[in-house]
């Protein structure tokens, strides 16, 4: 009959029947081999042999009990940390008891780990939702108002008619820019946004970028300036319609937050040995430690109700690290209040 190893008192009786059979030998012991031996021999010997029979008693019998306790604990948490190939093999009693700590103060901060990445993230998507319900809340508030102003008779108004279906369709331009930008980033998340790679020069796309942005850069009070005159073309392997938006995105909002009277926003580059390290810096007010950790996120804004005025998504810096993070490479960004920022990337070399 199998013993239930699992059970303190079936534990208890056995070990106590054990110590009974051991009494009875000991004392047989005792009388028959021992007669002649003196006392202090006699108690000596008989501590000796119930000592050692009650230790390796207990030890097995509390071995079986504490393996059968967690037995069942300690394969549920292998059966998530091992590979599958090495799930059939199934660890032996010693095994178990020797490792099943470390086992389970691993699983326990592996799992402390994940609640608390599942926490932030929770905090995340609560703050994002409450970003993007901001968002396009008030594109759709102003396109409600227009249309109903038009309704109650605005429409026969030729001093308000066109300026409201102005006003309409800048915001609905608005509406589409927030959808398409998600509609990029959630490509760029999911892998689905194929880039092609090719050879191009970098110095001539950035100036094309600036040659775009000239007339806004002027209604806006900003200067587009490169550090050098790159004369030499700088050779990058990269997808060429992603890396028009990275500057596009960046060099549009250098001018946002560069100085409001005389801003500058500077384009440099920089050989870094098997990598082109590109900058772009304004002169604006700059940005204090906490506010660089959040600036690749969506939504995120230094001065919410400044940037919604000068128009964009909010979510330019988060699609420029999706695109250069896609290209496998980094950015960052370095910042000093009342100085300026400057956002650097890196680009391979062809």
């Amino acid at each position: 009959m199998k013993t239930d190893y699992s059970n303190p008192r079936k534990l208890a009786l056995i070990n106590a029947l054990f110590i009974f059979i051991a009494s009875v030998a000991a004392g047989l012991f005792y009388t028959l081999l021992m007669e002649h031996w003196p006392v202090w021999l006699k108690v000596f010997t008989t501590g000796i042999v119930l000592a050692a029979l009650a230790y390796f008693l207990f030890h097995y019998t509390l071995d079986r009990f504490i393996y059968s306790k967690v037995r069942l604990i300690y394969k549920s948490i292998r059966s998530q940390k091992i590979p599958s190939k090495e799930k059939e093999r199934r660890p032996t009693r010693t095994d178990t008891l020797d490792h099943v700590y470390q086992e389970v103060e691993d699983w326990n901060k592996t799992k402390s780990l994940e609640i608390a990445e599942l926490r932030r993230m929770a905090d995340y998507r609560r703050e994002f939702l409450g970003n993007i319900s901001h968002e396009l809340k008030a594109p759709i508030f102003n396109i409600q108002g227009y249309v109903l102003t038009l309704l109650d008779g605005g429409l026969e108004d030729p001093s308000i008619n066109k300026d409201y279906l102005l006003r309409t369709e800048t915001s609905i331009n608005r509406l589409i820019a927030i959808v398409e930008d998600l509609e990029t980033i959630s490509k760029l998340e999911a892998g689905e946004l194929k880039l092609n790679l090719v050879k191009l020069d970098v110095a001539a796309l950035a100036r094309e970028v600036v040659d775009f942005l000239e007339i806004k850069a002027k209604k806006r009070k900003n200067t587009l300036f490169f550090n050098q005159q790159y004369e030499k073309p700088i050779l990058i392997i990269a997808d060429k319609d992603q890396l028009r938006q990275v500057f596009i995105n960046l060099i549009d909002n250098a001018m946002k937050y560069g100085h409001p009277q005389k801003g500058s926003t500077k384009i440099s580059f920089f050989d870094m040995d098997e990598h082109i390290l590109a900058e772009v810096t304004d002169n604006g007010t700059g940005m204090e430690t906490a506010e660089l950790m959040r600036i690749f996120e969506r939504f995120y804004r230094t001065d919410k109700g400044r940037s919604r005025e000068q128009g964009g998504t909010g979510l330019g810096l988060a699609i420029v690290k999706h695109i250069i993070e896609a290209h496998e490479q980094t950015i960052n960004v370095r910042s000093t209040p009342g100085v300026g920022t400057t956002f650097a990337f890196t680009l391979k070399k062809a």
